[in-house]
């Protein structure tokens, strides 16, 4: 069985800096899980955000990607020894407001997914609210 459980989410003020966790169960990181973060924002669809592959210890295929929208603010990590996923969020905007979630899919070493759909687990999600 798969878990995830985010934290970290709240209210802070444009400009400002937030880190999202995600804590995973012992199975996603200990078979070649890739996580990834999406966001929703009311009467919008989930869409991604940024995402990290399973490396199995190769730092060749340690990847990551980003939307566009947060390349550059936005930076990904996990820890695998703690079995939890961050999500680093920096020089925040009102327009990142959103329920954050936290998703697993098992897939190739090196591998990192966009699409909704191609995620098999998901988190109950935590708010980010980013005042103006």
């Amino acid at each position: 069985q798969v878990q995830l459980v985010e934290s970290g989410g709240g209210l802070v003020q444009a400009g400002g800096s937030q880190r999202l966790s995600c804590a995973a169960s012992l199975r996603t990181f200990t078979t070649n899980y890739a996580m990834g973060w999406f966001r929703q924002a009311p009467g919008k669809e989930r869409e991604f955000v940024a995402a990290i592959s399973w490396s199995g210890g190769r730092t060749e295929y340690a990847r990551t990607d980003y939307a566009d929208s947060v390349k550059g603010r936005f930076t990904i990590s996990r820890d695998n020894a703690k079995y939890m996923v961050f999500l680093q969020m920096n020089s925040l905007k009102p327009e990142d407001t959103a329920v954050y979630y936290c998703a697993a899919v098992r897939g190739a070493v090196g591998g990192v997914y966009r699409g909704v759909s191609q995620y098999e687990y998901w988190g109950q999600g935590t708010q980010v609210t980013v005042s103006s």
